[in-house]
């Protein structure tokens, strides 16, 4: 199976730099909008059997324009929510940042019964992502979309593919509609194809610095 992992668009969290995990959470800017319009064209030419979101408003809303395009509904799916932000929930000063994604690295690295302070262990964040997975491989899709975070798709692609690692994540955050794509299966594990850390239509919609927390890694 091929596995788009999209990761949202803009939200004024992101624009604020602040960590903000919480459901249904902020919708998206005018950029967020653009951005989400734009994944239309830029996935035209891809294979898409479903599109799933996560419960975050940002996600469906991102998911919405693409799904309807390819004559989907967005299924809706908790398990491919954010990671939960515990006690770092709405913080946007370095030392809290520096903490929630030292664990989320830690985790890629296989400490996966951390747990983030107040939150989830690896463990726990992992499983429920590896649930939908298994969910849209069990329906026989060919190629799927999931429309979900930054933190989470780069734990879940850095835990579950066999061709990248914890240095690979620390050095390549996502941008707000960056794209992960990967192939596999839950029995035979998932190899990254492509790894577009920039929003995918293209610098005009791209903006680095209010992408957020979540995509400045470079600083734990």
């Amino acid at each position: 199976m091929r596995l788009i992992l999209v990761r949202h668009g803009q939200t004024q969290s992101n624009v604020d730099h602040i960590i903000d995990t919480e459901v249904p959470g902020p919708g998206l800017t005018d950029l967020g909008e653009r951005q989400a319009d734009a994944l239309t064209d830029a996935l035209r030419a891809d294979r898409i059997d479903a599109v799933f979101a996560s419960t975050q408003l940002r996600a469906q809303q991102t998911a919405a324009a693409l799904a309807a395009a390819r004559g989907h509904l967005v299924k809706v799916r908790d398990g491919i929510r954010e990671v939960e932000a515990g006690v770092f929930e709405g913080r946007s000063d370095r030392e809290s940042v520096r903490a929630f994604v030292s664990t989320e690295f830690a985790w890629v690295r296989g400490e996966v019964e951390r747990e983030m302070p107040g939150g989830q262990t690896g463990t726990e964040t992992l499983e429920r992502f590896d649930e939908v997975v298994a969910e849209a491989y069990e329906a026989s899709y060919s190629s799927v979309v999931f429309v979900s975070h930054g933190s989470i798709i780069r734990v879940w692609a850095g835990s579950r593919a066999r061709n990248i690692d914890v240095a690979f994540v620390r050095e390549n955050p996502l941008n707000n509609t960056g794209v992960v794509v990967l192939e596999g299966s839950p029995q035979a594990g998932w190899t990254v194809l492509t790894w577009l850390d920039r929003a995918i239509g293209g610098a005009g919609l791209d903006d680095e610095g209010s992408a957020g927390p979540e995509a400045d890694e470079r600083q734990a």
